[in-house]
């Protein structure tokens, strides 16, 4: 029997503007299993980033629940739910979001300082080697193409082995032979690591790659 690692339970998320309550995404409800991959494709505004953003804890829904690794986040704590990032979870984004005076090395060692753990430099210099940067570790991201830029992002979402990845448009600011590099690179790396994957895409080559793929329109999941 499949592990449960994330299950929404009649998800709602509104928010409110001077105007009106705006309703973002109504009725959701999704069971994902360890070590699945999983897209959410849709137009833009179907709300899939953020679905995203309830599914990792990075904000709590109005109403409904989500459960991450068996603990129901709107229960706990900014603080209790930011433990659960730091220690089990990766995020890979379209905007690479390193830290441009860090090397690449010390980008990929800085989930360990969150955690609270000593940086493991000799498992950072082997996740640059493995994405093809052995030989950019003391570089900045300024000195990086995009494409090796998310590279280190990748290296850097799988520091501190996370049980679960969640990827929101991880190609979007790649040209097209670049982004499939990082496709590849991405399930490699997700496949040696055995982490649940979930991504967020409007590309349906990429979305395709995973064993299921979820479609969301006006805020909704299609049957």
């Amino acid at each position: 029997m499949n592990t449960s690692v994330i299950k929404a339970t009649s998800l709602v998320k509104t928010v409110s503007t001077k105007q009106e309550n705006l309703t973002i995404l109504t009725d959701i409800n999704l069971d994902i299993s360890e070590g699945e991959t999983v897209a959410i494709v849709g137009t833009s505004g179907a709300g899939k980033s953020t679905l995203m953003t309830l599914l990792a804890g990075l904000d709590i829904p109005t109403s409904g629940d989500v459960e991450l690794l068996g603990q129901t986040i709107s229960s706990l704590s900014d603080e209790q739910r930011s433990a659960i990032r730091s220690q089990s979870i990766g995020f890979v984004f379209q905007s690479f979001l390193l830290i441009p005076s860090l090397s690449s090395i010390d980008n990929v060692t800085l989930p360990c300082l969150l955690k609270g753990q000593p940086e493991n430099k000799q498992r950072a210099q082997q996740l640059l080697e493995s994405v093809g940067l052995g030989e950019r570790i003391h570089h900045a991201p300024a000195q990086l193409s995009g494409g090796e830029q998310q590279r280190v992002a990748l290296a850097r979402a799988f520091m501190i082995e996370p049980q679960i990845l969640f990827a929101d448009e991880p190609t979007g600011n790649l040209d097209q032979k670049t982004a499939s590099k990082i496709i590849d690179l991405l399930f490699e790396l997700n496949r040696d690591h055995g982490t649940t994957l979930v991504l967020v895409t409007h590309d349906m080559s990429l979305a395709y790659k995973c064993d299921r793929v979820i479609t969301m329109q006006a805020g909704k999941l299609e049957c």
